[in-house]
């Protein structure tokens, strides 16, 4: 039986092919190997008549081994897992990478010959990116930081984080501007609705400018109700659009008198009702005659919430339905008067002073202006710049902290 089966074995050549058992008989030198090479015939090993044949065999299966080519080797090792994993350690240091303490299995891996496996570190999850913002200061250091790597969608922040910034800005504004106030001159809430009013696509300095002669000559709503349109719009010429403002004040003061007994009412669903009053003018009186808390979007407000990306609306209502939101009602009146002071003294519409804003390190919008704060001190306008602000009477909290009154119409 021994030698039937070995006839029907055939070798694995260099070729890949075969050769039959006749032609290893015929070639000594291939049988050993042949025998050797053939790892499935264990028994026939130990069938084999002759003694001194299963001793050549022992002789030349030694060399064959150490001779042997990778592709011999092979269909034994797939047989015998134990020996091929003893004689590999590439394949050793990939088995302990797999297992869990890869501090006592990285030494065959150290010492392999290949370069790649033995540098090759376990991957770290990068640390989670900073946003790159000015110093709080805005020192000379705010010249490095460059805008694109600062601004960042609003998507990556969570709603928690949007209200702290938002709040957290707030009272930073409020260190900044402890005397904001609302800007227009008025001694009552007839003055400063009617001053709200004229206050649309002109300065609140060129108002402040005109209310003087106006209220001088109309000092009450029935005044005003009964006035000849043409010395109206002759008075309030310098504000702009002054035919469509005098049609405007005169008609909510006719409303007044005639609707709410020549008084201003206290009521938005009440204010909103009056000729040129909307819900802007609505909240400033409110907010400033009535100390019921409101918020102002006005053109500074909706350009500086966008910027600073509390909300990404356009229409005013939506703008203060989101804002208002992020903030306590009782905020809503000081909140208004600090964004829109910022954005008159600092935060300008085309040029920011980027270098010299103290909230630069909260405002995902760093880097749209001037970021140099040399070059950034000269934006700066009002008080903040050396310069009368725009009320020619304002409250004493602002003269104590160094403002100036801005001049009457015509002084230059």
């Amino acid at each position: 039986m021994g030698v039937r089966r070995d006839s029907a074995v055939g070798e694995q050549g260099s070729d890949g092919g075969r050769e039959s058992a006749k032609a290893a008989k015929g070639s000594p030198s291939k049988q050993p190997g042949k025998r050797a090479a053939a790892g499935k015939d264990a028994p026939a090993k130990k069938a084999a008549p002759s003694g001194r044949g299963s001793a050549s065999g022992k002789r030349t299966a030694s060399p064959a081994k150490k001779t042997a080519s990778p592709a011999k080797k092979a269909a034994p090792a797939a047989k015998k897992a134990a020996p091929v994993k003893k004689t590999a350690p590439a394949k050793k240091a990939a088995a302990s990478a797999k297992k869990a303490t890869p501090a006592k299995k990285a030494a065959p891996a150290a010492e392999s010959s290949t370069p790649a496996k033995k540098v090759a570190p376990i991957k770290k999850a990068p640390p989670p990116r900073k946003q790159l913002v000015a110093p709080k200061k805005a020192t000379a250091a705010v010249k490095a930081a460059p805008a694109e790597t600062v601004v960042e969608p609003a998507g990556d922040e969570s709603r928690t984080a949007l209200v702290r910034r938002a709040r957290r800005i707030n009272r930073e504004l409020a260190e900044v501007y402890p005397y904001a106030h609302p800007e227009l001159d008025f001694e009552n809430p007839f003055q400063l609705v009617v001053a709200t009013v004229l206050s649309a696509q002109t300065t609140d300095l060129r108002v402040n400018q005109t209310t003087p002669a106006l209220f001088a000559k109309y000092p009450t709503p029935e005044d005003l109700a009964a006035a000849n349109p043409e010395e109206v719009e002759e008075i309030l010429r310098p504000t702009g659009f002054f035919r469509a403002k005098t049609k405007s004040v005169i008609g909510l003061s006719k409303a007044l008198t005639e609707d709410f007994g020549g008084e201003v009412p206290g009521r938005l669903e009440d204010l909103v009702k009056l000729p040129g009053v909307g819900r802007k003018t609505a909240f400033v009186v409110l907010g400033n005659a009535f100390g019921r808390p409101g918020i102002t979007v006005d053109t500074h407000f909706q350009r500086l919430v966008r910027r600073w990306r509390w909300t990404g609306e356009t229409d005013p209502d939506k703008i203060e339905a989101a804002v208002g939101a992020l903030f306590p009602k009782s905020d809503w009146t000081d909140l208004s008067h600090h964004v829109i002071w910022h954005g008159r003294r600092i935060c300008h519409a085309r040029k920011p002073a980027c270098g010299a804003c103290p909230i630069a390190a909260l405002c995902p919008a760093y880097g749209e202006g001037e970021t140099d704060p040399e070059k950034a001190e000269k934006l700066l306008k009002y008080e903040k710049g050396g310069l009368p602000g725009q009320r020619l009477n304002p409250p004493q909290a602002y003269l104590d902290a160094g403002g100036r009154p801005a001049p009457p119409l015509g002084a230059g």
